[in-house]
């Protein structure tokens, strides 16, 4: 119990030192990689000219008054490609800073000898050609998967006692968790580095993770909520604001033009904020494939992410132990018989 109990304080306090660390050295390294920055501008650019040519389509919706809900299922379908069109955009930039970041550790920087010439531009024309096809067919699914994994566990903390609900809802979020084994943003940093399909990539990763330990480490790791609160919070910004202004011109279009802005909004800052994300997915990867690459790279962070991880470990034993000593204990005494 006293292990237990450090164990909690471990959770509450150096945990989320170790959490902030993770997310800082992320920035750091994509900070260092300007050539990386330029190259999600561009693409921010490509999305703004087709959001462009998306809005047409889009007025022409708004201008004809289709009757029985038309407007609101030609908005749909409008809107689920252009939601597609960001999630293939963001995960190219995925790809891209994936097999960046990976150069820079396993060369031991961007400056080293053994780096080979322009990186970079390799980097791009595998993503948009080799691996582009993958890109497209997990872009249809990690998006959604990894949003109803997150609301799935708001529910479960909030259930209380309710103990059928709570079973459906633990089916349920089994479920989701099996998806996420298959689609999953790991999945990338893996097609990046071996070129492989996206589903032996995510199977890869999955059992990469699960054979090292470090998939301790990738439960509870909040970055990726962190970025997508960031992603919601830019989109309700640039909604309310359109949503507003809309309302002055014409009050009956303002929910419509305000929800599309909102879905723009989200899309444009999720293209932006990957650069982050794929640095941390990266370094997770990374320190699975060989400790030493991110030991070589920031030996600090590296005994860090080392400690994190026994504790994780030990603390994940001692529950294991525990329940069963529960499960135990309730079990029917038959030695009198």
């Amino acid at each position: 119990m006293a292990f237990l109990g450090q164990s909690c304080l471990y959770d509450g306090i150096s945990w989320n030192s170790h959490l902030s660390m993770a997310f800082l050295k992320a920035v750091r390294m994509v900070w260092e990689l300007p050539d990386v920055m330029r190259i999600a501008y561009a693409f921010v650019l490509v999305m703004l000219c087709w959001m462009a040519l998306w809005s047409f389509g889009v007025s022409g919706i708004l201008a004809f008054h289709i009757p029985n809900g038309g407007q609101w299922w030609a908005l749909l379908i409008f809107s689920v490609s252009l939601f597609w069109t960001g999630a293939v955009l963001s995960n190219t930039v995925h790809v891209i800073v994936s097999g960046m970041v990976f150069l820079v550790l396993i060369h031991g920087g961007q400056a080293a000898a053994s780096m080979p010439p322009k990186p970079l531009l390799k980097s791009l024309q595998y993503a948009v050609t080799t691996s582009f096809g993958s890109i497209c067919y997990g872009s249809l699914f990690t998006a959604a998967i990894r949003t109803l994994r997150w609301e799935i566990r708001g529910i479960r903390s909030k259930i209380g006692n309710n103990e059928c609900l709570l079973c459906c809802v633990d089916f349920l979020f089994h479920i989701v968790e099996t998806l996420v084994r298959f689609f999953n943003k790991y999945a990338y940093v893996q097609i990046a580095i071996n070129g492989q399909s996206f589903n032996r990539s995510a199977r890869d990763a999955w059992e990469l993770f699960q054979s090292t330990g470090v998939e301790a480490l990738v439960a509870y790791d909040c970055s990726g909520a962190v970025l997508l609160m960031s992603t919601i919070l830019g989109g309700l910004i640039t909604g309310t604001c359109t949503g507003v202004w809309t309302y002055f011109k014409q009050t009956d279009k303002a929910i419509m033009v305000g929800s599309t802005s909102m879905l723009m909004g989200m899309i444009l800052v999720g293209v932006t904020v990957v650069v982050v994300e794929s640095a941390v997915t990266s370094i997770y990867i990374c320190y699975a494939e060989d400790p030493r690459l991110i030991q070589r790279w920031d030996p600090d962070f590296f005994d860090q992410m080392s400690e994190a991880l026994h504790q994780r470990l030990q603390y994940r034993s001692a529950r294991a132990h525990q329940i069963l000593n529960s499960r135990l204990d309730q079990l029917p005494n038959t030695s009198s018989i």
